[in-house]
């Protein structure tokens, strides 16, 4: 496996000479991933995920914005390798914030009221919007209102399994859609896959 780039490393320089802007992830991948370690082991098990991915530095001053990507992948990583029983935790406790801070109380009781395909397409549709805060530079496509599919081609934050992005859809379309819906990651870019795609089943039936 080849080193990860340092933090704060320089932009990388594209075929026309310019420098590329790093890429980001919204900052509850870091927040929620430090909350979930230390709910399942401490202080100390958060340290020492933060400290193998080289940002122990975000466990005492979090990101108030955009966090670097690079650095998000890193600690996911340590995370799937270390504590892979905190991702799905992690991942819940994104869905949660997102459905209390960014999702406006009238647009939760519509979608209440949507068909499930309607709300699962609308779903799908703000899932696709808001791609930086979950997928970074990975490329986002969805498709399928009745069984809802989200793809994320490139996936900076694969780790095999890819429960935190599993667990952040379930969390959003168990409120917003069914109370019954399942995820399910059925390709990873990890196993060596163009993308990893998530499969949703509304009525949890399989």
């Amino acid at each position: 496996m080849s080193a990860a780039p340092a933090i704060g490393a320089p932009a990388a320089v594209a075929a026309d000479g310019h420098a590329r802007q790093p890429a980001r992830i919204g900052p509850n991948a870091v927040i929620q991933t430090a909350a979930a370690l230390r709910a399942l082991g401490g202080e100390a098990c958060a340290a020492e995920v933060f400290g193998a991915a080289g940002v122990a530095h975000w466990l005492a001053a979090p990101p108030d914005g955009m966090a670097g990507e690079a650095g998000v992948a890193r600690l996911h990583r340590e995370m799937a390798r270390r504590a892979p029983e905190a991702a799905a935790d992690a991942g819940r406790r994104v869905a949660a914030y997102l459905l209390a801070n960014r999702i406006p109380a009238p647009a939760r009781r519509l979608m209440a009221r949507l068909p499930r395909p309607l709300a699962a397409r609308a779903l799908l549709l703000a899932i696709r919007a808001n791609a930086w805060t979950f997928a970074g530079s990975g490329r986002v496509r969805v498709s399928g209102w009745r069984r809802p599919v989200v793809e994320i081609a490139g996936n900076p934050l694969a780790v095999g399994g890819c429960r935190w992005h599993a667990a952040v859809f379930e969390g959003l379309f168990a409120a917003l859609v069914s109370p019954r819906a399942q995820v399910r990651e059925t390709a990873c870019c990890a196993a060596g896959a163009p993308a990893c795609r998530f499969e949703i089943v509304l009525d949890g039936s399989g």
